[in-house]
């Protein structure tokens, strides 16, 4: 396979490519009013994703339970960490009934590491998948779940409220791995996706470039997800949210993330999502 050559490393400028929607129109406004009336969270805001608009635009958004400081300090990731306060046990019941109000087909949900309880927040995610699905049954549910570092019982309880897709975000490359996500470990993601599949769920995972990995490195990291069970993959560029963050080490060509596109499918993907703006949620209806 032909490589493509990757934009200039040294201080790299956003491309065109990387232009993004502003968020605007009526949908966009609904949504924005439900999150607040409820008092929840987005990664979408959290996270500064840039597909925001585009995607409240369409009606839809990924909800962020178990509120939004994380016990993790990842380099990459725009959401507040420190200790996070006692945890809402209504929360479940208030996802659900935002999901109901806005006619989402497919719902996406994910949350912030709650490393300092015992269940890793586990419960907490059974209740409220199993909500949503009370109060929208012919609504679908992709969840995107933290590390749970080895805790088996709690992963289990996690994915067993109903949800048709189990993702799990790889993030980067193995050699990245103390740099990118220091309180992970890629061999235990990867046995985490592994026993997901195992339970019987539709598997997924994601990954950022532009962060120093090699085509090599990627290509070894879809051999790695697929020999452990994993369905479904995204790619996306990673842009640095703030200055306190890591710096982008290269923004990389569209072309290059087709070429990721055909060598994932051609390894055993179902499904591969691959762009400059793609995230973990990105057209997640689809990947069912």
């Amino acid at each position: 396979m032909i490589e493509l050559p990757i934009v200039d490393k040294k201080r790299p400028r956003r491309p065109d490519w990387l232009r993004v929607k502003l968020p605007i129109g009526e949908k966009y406004k609904h949504v924005r009013r439900l999150v607040d009336e409820y008092n929840l969270h987005t990664i979408c805001q959290s996270g500064n994703c840039p597909n925001m608009g585009e995607c409240w635009g369409a009606g839809t958004a990924t909800f962020m339970i178990l509120g939004n400081t994380c016990t993790r300090s990842c380099s990459f990731c725009a959401v507040k960490t420190g200790r996070p306060p006692e945890y809402d046990e209504d929360e479940p019941r208030r996802v659900a009934e935002a999901i109901k109000l806005m006619e989402v087909k497919h719902a996406v949900i994910t949350s912030v590491n709650r490393d300092e309880l015992k269940d890793r927040g586990a419960e907490i995610w059974y209740q409220t998948v199993r909500a949503v699905k009370e109060m929208s049954p012919l609504t679908t549910i992709e969840t995107l779940i933290p590390d749970v570092k080895s805790n088996w019982e709690a992963l289990d309880r996690m994915i067993s409220g109903g949800q048709e897709v189990v993702s799990h975000n790889m993030e980067t490359v193995e050699r990245l791995y103390r740099k990118v996500r220091p309180q992970a470990k890629y061999h235990r993601s990867l046995e985490q996706i592994q026993r997901t599949k195992a339970a019987g769920k539709r598997t997924k995972s994601g990954i950022m470039v532009g962060l120093g990995e090699t085509p090599e490195e990627m290509y070894k990291a879809m051999d790695d997800l697929v020999s452990h069970g994993c369905d479904v993959l995204t790619i996306g560029q990673y842009l640095q949210p703030t200055r306190m963050h890591l710096a982008v080490d290269a923004f990389i060509h569209p072309d290059q993330f087709a070429a990721y596109k055909e060598a994932g499918l051609s390894r055993g993907f179902d499904f591969v999502e691959s762009g400059p703006l793609v995230r973990s949620s990105y057209h997640a209806e689809r990947h069912l």
